[in-house]
């Protein structure tokens, strides 16, 4: 029974989205309805990757951000519909896979280091897994 089960989750999951890590930098794009008509707008949540969990359908991931001084942080559903698309900014060397720690950091000491990550289609398949 598991096996039909998890064959249409991956008809459910997105292939779409970029391979994330703990400490990117991204920029979410998410659509928001507004008012009560038909319209929808997209904003950007930008902010530090802090963790990742699940996998298949039920995989989501946390942004935070600071904005005015205050922590913000965000839960996406990897296969949300209302992710129209995610930018990778910029990639951090981290040695942690759940950045909690930078919920007590503030200023320079919460940057984190860059590294540039050659993405090949092996390292692309095995993250996503």
């Amino acid at each position: 029974m598991s096996r039909v089960i998890e064959k249409f989750q991956q008809a459910q999951v997105r292939k779409d989205l970029p391979a994330l890590r703990a400490g990117d930098t991204v920029r979410v794009h998410v659509r928001l309805k507004e008012g009560e008509g038909e319209k929808e707008r997209i904003q950007p949540f930008e902010g530090v990757v802090i963790k990742k969990r699940g996998k298949s359908t039920g995989a989501s991931f946390t942004v935070r951000r600071v904005s005015f001084g205050v922590g913000i942080e965000r839960v996406f559903p990897f296969n949300s519909p209302s992710i129209s698309s995610i930018e990778v900014l910029r990639q951090g060397r981290v040695r942690r896979a759940k950045l909690y720690y930078l919920r007590g950091l503030r200023g320079k000491a919460a940057r984190l280091q860059r590294v540039e990550r050659a993405e090949t289609p092996e390292t692309v398949s095995a993250e996503k897994e």
